[in-house]
């Protein structure tokens, strides 16, 4: 499998895709992703090299959203001073489940941070989501806060809120890697 940054003409497949991950979450009885997310604001993280997709042959695998900023009301001043980059929007497509292909992705992810400069790969998960927290639990990660406060980024109250983290560094993801090196981050060491 290969790992390519999205490109503009993606958005359509990429919502298609949280779409299908929405009907699999609301099967588990989870009502996360049921807003639609904006297109417009799906294609800014596209051009800004931030969302990368898994490829198998034709077919999307999986996609993950990798970017330095963090969500507004998150994670604290002293938080955003440490090197850092966040991860969101991780998917895999249903007839790859049972396959680790999250868990590769997340390494993925840590690899690259880590390249980056950055201490810490965190993260926002869906705050009434258990099954996805303890998912991120059983992946190294350490619960920091469940943070309420706010609103969404497609509407209505904050409903990604469980903040995690774990420290960056490098692993064997074993994807065929196509995307560019990554930016050092501004402030890393």
């Amino acid at each position: 499998m290969i790992i390519i940054p999205a490109e503009p003409h993606d958005v359509a497949k990429l919502l298609a895709f949280r779409k299908e991950a929405a009907g699999w979450l609301r099967e588990l009885g989870s009502d996360q992703w049921s807003r639609p997310y904006p297109a417009d604001k799906l294609l800014a993280t596209i051009e800004a090299g931030c969302v990368f997709m898994l490829r198998d042959g034709h077919t999307t695998a999986g996609t993950v959203t990798l970017t330095p900023e963090a969500e507004d009301g998150l994670w604290t001043d002293a938080e955003l001073a440490e090197p850092s980059m966040f991860i969101n929007k991780l998917t895999v497509a249903r007839q790859y489940s049972g396959q680790n292909l999250g868990g590769r992705l997340l390494d993925w992810a840590g690899d690259r941070a880590h390249r980056a400069g950055a201490r810490w790969l965190r993260l926002d998960a869906w705050t009434t989501n258990e099954g996805l927290q303890r998912y991120y639990l059983s992946q190294e990660f350490t619960h920091v806060r469940t943070v309420r406060e706010g609103s969404a980024v497609n509407g209505g109250p904050r409903v990604s809120g469980w903040l995690a983290q774990r420290p960056a560094r490098p692993a064997e993801h074993y994807f065929e890697d196509r995307t560019p090196a990554p930016e050092r981050l501004p402030y890393a060491a």
